[in-house]
């Protein structure tokens, strides 16, 4: 494998990583502030209950190794957009790179 593609599909999954990565800070953030909001609204009589903290959701299970690092990450563009991290149009352009 040469190491030009090598290094495109490194960028590849650091382009995917850190797209998660900023949509998922977005999503907590708009939840901390909704919570916040509505705290606000609530009467100041009533004791407000700490509202939990949302948490990562945990890794699936490990997965067997395939040989083939295009299917690597298929497996795991594909699993972000059943997760609803990646969208259609994202894992399309994203897939095309891969293999490309």
């Amino acid at each position: 494998m040469s190491l030009i593609r090598t290094a495109g599909r490194a960028a590849v999954a650091s382009s995917v990583h850190g797209r998660v990565q900023r949509r998922q800070q977005d999503r907590w953030a708009a939840q901390a502030a909704s919570q916040q909001a509505h705290a606000a609204q609530q009467p100041v009589a009533q004791p407000v209950a700490p509202q939990p903290v949302a948490q990562p959701v945990a890794a699936p299970a490990a997965q067997p190794v395939a040989a083939d690092p295009k299917s690597q990450l298929m497996n795991a563009l594909t699993s972000l957009r059943s997760a609803g991290v990646v969208t259609d149009t994202e894992f399309a352009e994203i897939s095309s790179r891969i293999f490309s």
